[in-house]
């Protein structure tokens, strides 16, 4: 069983960056691959990023290559979103999630997830 409590989300100008956290609790957390997702209002969810249970590996959407970045702590038991050049279009929910075995875009394969965190970006 893992617990996900996001934070770090707020209201952001366009351009600027933000730094969101992900604490889990839990003994599974340094086995599994977490992910963030994001939900735009009236919109699907939709992946962001992924990072394997070690950290080695990545992944991250195409429309956030390059301004955001993945990382994790498992030490801290941590997982974190870093995004910088922030765009209006960026705006939405995030949610962290965790699976077991996997990392990557499919969000029916992560098995626990939190409860998110607002960002909101202004033109």
């Amino acid at each position: 069983q893992v617990q996900l409590v996001e934070s770090g989300g707020g209201l952001v100008q366009a351009g600027g960056s933000l730094r969101l956290s992900c604490a889990a609790s839990g003994r599974t957390f340094s086995s599994s691959g977490m992910g963030w997702f994001r939900q735009a209002p009236g919109k699907e969810r939709e992946f962001v990023a992924a990072i394997s249970w070690s950290g080695s590996n990545t992944v991250v959407a195409d429309s956030v290559a390059g301004r955001f970045t993945i990382s994790r702590d498992n030490a801290k038991n941590t997982v974190y979103l870093q995004m910088n050049s922030l765009k209006p279009e960026d705006t939405g929910v995030y949610y962290c999630a965790a699976a077991r075995a996997y990392y990557g875009v499919k969000t029916q394969r992560y098995e626990y997830w939190g409860q998110g965190t607002q960002v909101t970006v202004s033109a």
